[in-house]
């Protein structure tokens, strides 16, 4: 084995290849056909999309598992351990599983150079595959049709909401990113969209394909109620459901898509009434609009896109506070600043800002000209995440509340300063 810890691995894989992000399948379908991996043993569902993907996969999961199947779950980026990565059976795999299937790969794959996604993905994949899994839930890191993820065909497509995002590979707008979204269609296979609102790209793509496309408000429906909320689609219904344990409206969305894969997998793998409310009710993701509650309330989400920033901005609103809110913010070089900061405007009284590093550093000073461009006025900088949060507590009165936004790794970074 050519490591013998997993930090040393993932620092080496860090340097492997020429570019951190290099879309594409050729390679990896090439290693996975030396190691034998090419199709999954079991049914997989696939969740791409630009915001709501990580808490359709855990809803997706919880649900699953409450019925009684063994899942395998595939997420990323990771918040405080690469182990979150995969999970078998609710249980984050462990360090020394994830080495042994690395050394595998790295047999495998020869003179091929992997990216750092593709060695994960590959390590999922062949973690997967000797679990006896009764079903697998992936979720693409960026795009969908080039990515890593979609080596393996999908049995149900899922694609989230859809928002401009990832630009430099993607595309620059909706159509554009769509058309990569729906990439993770097959032909005969059903595909859901829980985007209220498709890109026409993706509906084209899902007919040129021949998939069979669920949209939601035209052919599956939900209706949120006082206390719960009812679901209706391909002739079956389900009433009395709880709100789900996350917050924000749109986990509605999200819940009703993932409601509607399992309508279209029923006959393989059937899912309860039962099994459905208590997944809704344990179902949570760290970082999506987490609440701390006390004095000073603190809350963490790793909202990074406008549509997102517009979802947290709801989200503040539906919980006053009746002092000020701070903000402790930082986000990767290739983020839209100025579409974040427009729909949290009138949300934050004042900004902290820091910088990131990695390969795509931002530097603080840059990010409080975007926002002051942007028409942000109340700015200052700081030199790390962890050092203004400790600043905006310090200046926090009782009935003020901070909320800690931006990146994955500006989210990990108050968790670690935190305790």
């Amino acid at each position: 084995m050519r490591f013998s810890s997993l930090d040393k691995w993932l620092a080496w894989q860090e340097t492997l290849h020429p570019a951190e992000i290099e879309l594409g399948l050729e390679r990896l379908g090439t290693v996975l056909a030396r190691m034998g991996r090419q199709r999954a043993p079991f049914p997989v569902i696939t969740v791409a999309g630009t915001n709501g993907k990580g808490s359709s996969v855990t809803m997706l999961e919880a649900i699953l598992r409450a019925a009684g199947y063994r899942v395998g779950t595939y997420t990323s980026p990771h918040l405080l351990r690469y182990t979150e990565r995969i999970r078998i059976d609710g249980r984050e795999i462990d360090e020394a599983a994830l080495c042994d299937a690395f050394d595998i790969i790295d047999k495998a794959r020869g003179d091929i150079s992997l990216t750092y996604f593709e060695f994960g993905t590959l390590a999922a994949f062949e973690l997967f595959s000797r679990s006896e899994l009764d079903i697998a839930v992936l979720e693409v890191g960026m795009g969908g049709r080039l990515d890593a993820v979609n080596a393996w065909d999908p049995d149900v497509s899922l694609v989230t909401a859809v928002d401009v995002d990832h630009t430099a590979w993607l595309g620059s707008d909706r159509e554009a990113i769509g058309r990569e979204k729906a990439g993770i269609f097959r032909a005969g296979r059903p595909a859901v969209c829980s985007d209220s609102q498709p890109p026409r790209s993706l509906i084209k793509v899902a007919r040129q394909v021949g998939a069979s496309l669920y949209c939601a408000n035209d052919d599956y429906h939900y209706q949120v109620h006082g206390g719960d909320w009812s679901w209706t689609g391909a002739g079956r219904r389900r009433d009395a459901l709880p709100w789900p344990m996350m917050r924000g409206a749109s986990q509605f969305q999200n819940a009703a898509g993932v409601l509607m894969v399992l309508d279209c997998i029923v006959d393989r793998l059937p899912v309860d009434q039962r099994a459905v409310r208590e997944g809704l009710l344990s179902a949570r993701v760290r970082g999506r609009f987490e609440v701390r509650a006390g004095d000073v309330p603190e809350i963490l989400d790793v909202a990074h896109n406008p549509q997102a920033a517009g979802e947290l901005a709801r989200n503040l609103a539906r919980l006053p506070a009746p002092g000020r809110t701070l903000a402790v913010f930082a986000v990767l070089a290739d983020k839209d600043i100025a579409g974040i900061a427009k729909p949290l405007s009138g949300c934050i009284d004042h900004w902290f800002v820091a910088g990131l590093g990695g390969s795509r550093p931002t530097v603080a000073e840059e990010t409080a000209r975007q926002l002051e461009k942007a028409g942000i006025r109340s700015v200052e900088c700081g030199p790390s995440v962890s050092s203004l949060l400790l600043e905006a507590r310090r200046r926090a009165e009782p009935g003020d509340r901070i909320v800690i936004f931006g990146s994955f790794n500006t989210v990990a970074e108050a968790w670690d300063g935190s305790v």
